[in-house]
């Protein structure tokens, strides 16, 4: 009797649990997904892409100018066929539903060329909350004020009210 490993997915060649964090940026860092309403549509296309691919996309979060996807792949696709396809068709879906786009990325390119992609191993649950909690703490950090209270060319106290 073989034993089954929690989580796994088991097909007729092989059993696999792969799990990869993404994290990529609009073209020039540009706030897009500041309005919900894109922002929802943007999830709803990428959740689009990856059914019609095997991806299983088990937390995504789409921030004002980054995309967070916590996701599970079959071996038989590496990771940079997996973004090639979510970033390509992600970008043709969103300039075909808002063609205004177009003006602000010229030549539909709406991502930017890099990625990020780490292996998740047993810490999914962690990479799980990571997700989750990245519009608090992106929110969080916008509050950040940059007050500085020694001038660094200086080295002497910033006055208030310098005239």
């Amino acid at each position: 009797m073989i034993n089954k490993i929690k989580d796994a997915i088991y097909t007729k060649r092989y059993v696999y649990n792969l799990h990869f964090h993404l994290i990529w940026c609009t073209k020039y860092r540009n706030k897009t997904f500041t309005d919900d309403k894109l922002s929802n549509e943007m999830k709803e296309i990428l959740q689009r892409v990856a059914d019609d691919n095997e991806i299983a996309i088990e937390k995504m979060e789409v921030m004002p100018d980054h995309v967070h996807m916590l996701i599970r792949i079959p071996p038989k696709y590496s990771v940079s066929e997996i973004m090639g396809y979510l970033k390509g068709k992600s970008s043709l879906m969103i300039f075909e539903k808002y063609a205004n786009l177009k003006y602000k990325y010229g030549n539909r390119h709406f991502w930017c060329r890099g990625y990020y992609v780490d292996t998740v191993g047993k810490n999914t649950a962690a990479i799980k909350s990571y997700i989750q909690n990245q519009i608090k703490e992106d929110l969080e950090y916008d509050q950040m004020t940059l007050v500085e209270y020694i001038d660094p060319f200086t080295g002497e106290p910033v006055k208030k009210n310098k005239k």
